[in-house]
Parts: C-alpha cells; structure tokens; sequence
C-alpha cells in the first residue's frame, strides 16, 4: 500500500452547489461528532427540507467528510490560530465539509470557497465568514505542505482511530493494510433477486433494458452486482418486490443455513429484515418463520420489508439475551443469530463507525454476544443447525467467541463451511472487505448434538 492513502473514484457534481446542502451537512456532521448520532439517524433529519439534488450532495458531503475525518480535522488544527469555541463547533464542522470539497470533490474551488462562507452566515455566523474564507483560501496556497505535514499523523494517514489500527493490525498482521484501503472506499451496490418472483437471469436482461449493467456475483443464487450504485427508484420492480439491495457477503447466510421447506426458523435478530427474507426466498417462502428484534419500532422495517417482497412470516418482540414467551418454548431445526456487533466489517457503508465506536465497546458487545448464544441454544432441536453471525473483523467477537461458546456447550459441534470464499479460522470463515466485492463478515455453523 503507498505510504500515503489518497482518495480515489469520486464522483463529479454537476449540479449546482446549495447553500442549504452545506449548512445541513454541518449540522448532521456536528451530531455525529460532538452528539454521538449515527449516520442512520441525523442524515434523514436534515434531509427532509432540502431538494434532491441538494439532498445527494449533503449525503456526499457527509460520508465523505466521515471517511476523512481525522485528515480535515488535522488540517483544521494547523489552519486556525487557536481552538473555536465551544458554541462554534457547528461552524467547525462547516469547516471541514468546506475542506472535504476542496481536498475531494470536483466542485470548482471558487464556488467550493464561495458559496461555504456564504453557508456560515447561513448558519447563522456572519461574524466568522471572513475567518472561513481566510482559512480555505490559505488551504488552497499550502495544499501540498499541510497534506505531507499532517499525513505524518497514524490517524490522519489511515483514516482509522489508533485503537481499531491496532486491533486490525494485531488480528490480521498480513492483511489490514487491505482492509484498510477497502473500508475507506465507496461500497458497491449488490442486488438480491427474489426468486419467488421473478429468475435472476430474467431480472438482469430487465436491468439490461433499463439500461442499467449488472454481473452475477459468484457464490450466490440471486445475487448481481451493478456497475454503479442507483436509486431505489431507478431499479425495475423495486416497489414490486422483485429485488431487494443486500451485500454479496450478506447473502450467504440464507445459503449456509440452507433451511429446508416446511422446517421451523428463528431470525433471532431479525431488524431491519433483509436476511429474513433471504431465508424465506431461497425455501420458496415455505417456512414456519419467526422472527424477533428487541427494538420494537425496527420489527415494522422487518414487516414493512416482507410485505414489499410478498413473503410471510411471525414478526414478534423478543430479546435474544432473555428469551420470553410463547416463540420462546419451542425448539427450531435452524436458528440464524446475527448478534449485535462491532460492524467493523461495513465501515465504508457507515463511516461513522470509526468514530462513534469505543475500544471499550467491545468486552461489552463480546458479552452480550456469549449472553445471546448461551439463551438461543437451548431453543435449537437436536440436528439442529445455528449459524452465527457478525459483521465484524475482530477475533474477540467472532472465532474467540465461537472457540468458548464450544467449549462450555458438549452438545455442541461445529460444521465445516464447505465453501472457497474468504478465510477459513480456527473457528468458521472470515469475509474481509474488498474492493468492489463483499463487505466484512464472520460465520460459524454450529450443529445440536442429541443429549
């Protein structure tokens, strides 16, 4: 990897650049950094009041500031005289969405430098407009010196938090350079055909008629790659629930759980719905499904999602670490357990993960995970398969966990994943995230054996 990281592939903006898209792109990027909000969150917030256009460039601006944060915020340091105030942050945030533009994006520098200051009197300081053009315009002179100064920074020349650089590098000495350069990119847009509705080969030549190009990815049943990422709205039979938009290494979790028609499921942390749904595609919609979410008010994206695609299914409230009930007193020929995780794996679909997350986070995310584990498994039938989950790259959540949940369940029997795809461990497979390909992933297949 080259000892500098640069940005590649950014796509150009030809429409014309919003005042309002600036102004609401500070505003949900101060969220995010000084507030904790997630991307998933202060996005649609500021979103609601501006046009489609201004809408995609806020979204630009916001990713793409996330993906480069500690670099901005370098630069920052060394453009200002001294640390804004406290009641200003909303304005420094403006100032780094007004760096990413210059440092990034194909936007002309005068109108990147112009209509930025005009946004910070929009944001309702006039007072600092001359401060912001002062200090763009000094970033414009000194580009090449204050990039070559602050890449001399681990954090700013990885684009990664010091503590999730050295956990990577720890778990994976040969490849985190790769996963790195990966999570830092623009993730690809993969499709999940519904194959109740439709054959995957009839829906590519219906994208092929849109005019839209797409390949089959290799691995799996019904799922192609387009060429680049379209609006939901641009997709043939979206709205009909011919398709659906899920990562490649997502969709291999219906396949290796491989549930049968007519077997008894549990999607034990089914929000927002999409391998649900996968499961009930590839059995035909032929199962006695029920899937559960702790947080009630995701369990209506999980109905919303298999009302879309036509497909059934037991929506019900549980929680995985306390099993409570009626869903709670049966037994399941497969459990699908996608614990909650570190999501380390899908960082360049949700780069605030870098920054919202805490080493300290994880003993706490690997507890709940050995707690989900230890409830679930008496709910598994003897021959019973569970398939474990995370989206995470991180040894403690993944085969660690899977090597001491063994070790404490004699009834427990791991199964081979019979497959090329991804890294086998001591412990089920890792998917690492690559270019243009599959985000990260970890699985393990676990078999109940009779008393």
């Amino acid at each position: 990897m080259p000892a500098t990281f640069r940005v590649r592939s950014l796509p150009e903006h030809h429409s014309s650049a919003g005042v309002a898209a600036r102004v609401a792109a500070a505003r949900a990027l101060y969220q995010i950094r000084y507030q904790g909000q997630s991307l998933t969150r202060s996005l649609p917030r500021y979103q609601t009041a501006l046009t489609p256009a201004d809408q995609a460039l806020m979204q630009e601006m916001v990713y793409g500031a996330l993906r480069l944060l500690p670099r901005l915020e370098a630069l920052a340091r060394r453009l200002l005289k001294r640390p804004l105030k406290q009641a200003d942050r909303d304005l420094e945030s403006l100032i780094l969405i007004g760096l990413y533009q210059l440092l990034a994006m194909n936007t002309p520098t005068h109108a990147a430098v112009s209509v930025t200051v005009e946004a910070s009197r929009a944001l309702g300081k006039p007072a600092m407009a001359a401060l912001v053009n002062a200090l763009l315009r000094r970033f414009l002179r000194e580009r090449d010196d204050l990039l070559a100064e602050v890449e001399q920074e681990p954090e700013a020349r990885w684009l990664f938090p010091d503590w999730l650089l050295a956990s990577l590098r720890h778990d994976w000495p040969t490849d985190w350079d790769a996963i790195i350069d990966a999570s830092n990119a623009r993730a690809p847009m993969a499709l999940r055909v519904n194959g109740t509705r439709i054959s995957p080969s009839d829906y590519a030549a219906r994208l092929a008629s849109a005019g839209i190009a797409a390949n089959q990815i290799p691995g799996t049943h019904s799922g192609l790659l387009l060429d680049q990422p379209r609006p939901t709205r641009d997709l043939p039979g979206f709205a009909e629930g011919l398709v659906s938009i899920q990562d490649s290494g997502a969709q291999l979790a219906a396949k290796l759980l491989d549930a049968a028609p007519g077997q008894r499921v549990l999607d034990a942390c089914a929000a927002p719905g999409g391998k649900t749904a996968a499961i009930l595609e590839q059995a035909g919609n032929a199962l006695n499904l029920i899937a559960i979410d702790s947080d009630d008010s995701r369990l209506t994206t999980v109905c919303a999602t298999l009302e879309r695609l036509g497909l059934s299914a037991e929506v019900l409230p549980g929680d995985a670490t306390s099993p409570a009930g009626d869903w709670s007193d049966l037994l399941f020929d497969r459990i699908l357990l996608d614990v909650p995780c570190s999501a380390t794996g899908v960082i360049r679909r949700h780069p605030d993960i870098k920054w919202l997350r805490r080493a300290s986070d994880i003993t706490t995310l690997v507890a709940i995970q050995a707690q989900m584990l230890d409830a679930i498994w008496p709910r598994l039938a003897p021959g019973g398969r569970l398939l474990y989950a995370t989206c995470s790259l991180l040894a403690a959540e993944n085969e660690s966990q899977i090597a001491v949940f063994l070790s404490r369940q004699p009834q427990a029997r791991e199964m081979s994943l019979a497959t090329d795809w991804g890294q086998a461990r001591q412990h089920g497979r890792q998917l690492l995230p690559t270019q243009g390909g599959h985000d990260g992933f970890y699985y393990a297949l676990i078999e109940r054996l009779p008393a």
